[in-house]
């Protein structure tokens, strides 16, 4: 076991004494070389030291593809998303008849997605994401990586669906009820086929009921009718949800104060 510490130990220091010395050194061939083998075996930081200081040297020499995918990746696995998004476009742009071509193309879109934020914040980087996947998906329409870049736009395009969903149902809950009406309406015509339509048409009718409730007599009844029609939307589309009972009882209330 004392043997083994030792072997151990040696061959750490061996080897970081050897990496050194190839950072050091003035031979291209030495830090490619050592590079790759550190590539290998996945000390992808070490192995992108070694390469940025070479990939200059390498342009337009039968090497740089490799070169130019070593860095990329390494960029990659270190999660250097925004450096990996530019090393591996550039990497397409280059060598667009690469067997690695696809596999860098959707990297450099996924590297996009790993940089979009939650969708609590700023969606421009999210919309930039969906941008860069999509433009993947049209390119390689057979690629053996769709199925993952179609999964990320699913999950990229919730993330602005949840984002707009809980901006509406802010103003529902702070009592901004004709700003919280407009931005359910926006969100039913911008996402269709969302999971959260159901609710934002519920939202919609409660923020036009309590809108209307709370009016003054000289608004209430223009309220009133479009709190009914939001009803009626909502009715023809989701006729046995589980909001039926409670609108219902709404509804009766609204009746009541419109003398119907």
């Amino acid at each position: 076991m004392r043997n083994c510490y030792f072997i151990f130990v040696f061959t750490l220091i061996f080897s970081c004494g050897e990496f050194q010395k190839a950072l050091n050194s003035d031979e291209v061939s030495v830090k490619f070389n050592l590079g790759s083998e550190l590539f290998e075996q996945k000390k992808y930081s070490k192995a992108s030291r070694l390469f940025s200081q070479i990939l200059p040297q390498y342009r337009g020499k039968p090497q740089a593809q490799k070169l130019t995918y070593m860095q990329a990746m390494c960029f990659y696995n270190t999660k250097d998303y925004n450096s990996a998004a530019y090393q591996m476009e550039r990497f397409v742009n280059s060598y667009p008849e690469s067997e690695k071509v696809e596999e860098m193309a959707f990297l450099s879109a996924k590297s996009y997605y790993m940089l979009a934020p939650s969708y609590s914040k700023d969606p421009a980087d999210t919309q930039i994401a969906i941008s860069k996947l999509q433009d993947f998906i049209d390119t390689y329409p057979n690629s053996d990586f769709i199925l993952d870049a179609n999964n990320l736009v699913f999950e990229l395009d919730y993330r602005l669906e949840l984002k707009e969903f809980n901006i509406a149902l802010q103003f529902h809950n702070l009592t901004d009820y004709e700003a919280s009406i407009k931005s359910f309406e926006n969100f039913i015509l911008d996402f269709p086929g969302s999971d959260l339509r159901e609710k934002a048409m519920y939202y919609r009718f409660d923020s036009a009921y309590l809108l209307a409730i709370n009016s003054i007599s000289r608004k209430q009844q223009e309220r009133i009718k479009n709190a009914l029609s939001y009803y009626r939307s909502f009715k023809n589309d989701y006729g046995q949800s589980k909001y039926m009972t409670e609108i219902d009882l709404k509804i009766s209330e609204l009746n009541k104060i419109n003398n119907i």
